[in-house]
């Protein structure tokens, strides 16, 4: 069993269940890939490398949502 892991998401610490890839990590959140930007520890994440992209213990996420309107 993976020990869990604290990770910063937008400020605030979240625990989960042990590493992780960034589509995983989205997925915990609910949100979906395709409408966020994200940032692991100040650099920016490609979405073609979010699966390949591992969360470890103590990482800071920042994560921006797309917002529409007219």
């Amino acid at each position: 069993m993976p020990d869990p892991i604290t990770v910063v998401v937008n400020g605030q610490e979240r625990e989960f269940g042990g590493e992780m890839s960034l589509t995983d990590l989205l997925q915990a959140l609910d949100l979906d890939p395709q409408a966020v930007v994200v940032e692991l520890n100040k650099e920016i994440v490609r979405r073609p490398a979010l699966g390949d992209t591992t969360v470890r213990n103590g990482d800071q996420v920042e994560l921006v949502h797309f917002v529409g309107g007219g």
